[in-house]
């Protein structure tokens, strides 16, 4: 059974840091490119960041870049999202996604809100 399972989401003041985390399950994780997606309130679901199968390659989009990294211990099975100097319009749902030709799993979203 394939799972992909969050922890590390909820409140946090503006400035502040959250890591996310997303473990693996019930499929080869090293043939999946790993990628993180957010969602607000009224828009539409949005590529945060992505890392490669090995791990060699990321990028981000523009409004997290320098602040939020994206790493996968290959070991664990686990992808993660280091969020720092957050912002309140970084409050969203965030899913984990893996990604491949042989097939596409989400998470089941975790919340992150940013407020004072």
């Amino acid at each position: 059974q394939v799972r992909l399972v969050e922890s590390g989401g909820g409140l946090v003041q503006p400035g502040g840091s959250l890591r996310l985390s997303c473990a693996a399950s019930g499929f080869t994780f090293t043939n999946y490119a790993m990628k993180w997606y957010r969602q607000a309130p009224g828009k539409e679901r949005e590529l945060v960041a992505a890392i490669t199968s090995a791990g060699g390659s990321t990028n981000y989009a523009g409004s997290v870049k320098g602040r939020f990294t994206i790493s996968r211990d290959n070991a664990k099975k686990t992808v993660y999202l280091q969020m720092n100097s957050l912002k309140p319009e970084d409050t969203a749902v965030y899913y984990c996604k893996a990604d491949s030709s042989r097939g596409i799993y989400w998470s089941q979203g975790t919340q992150v809100t940013v407020s004072s």
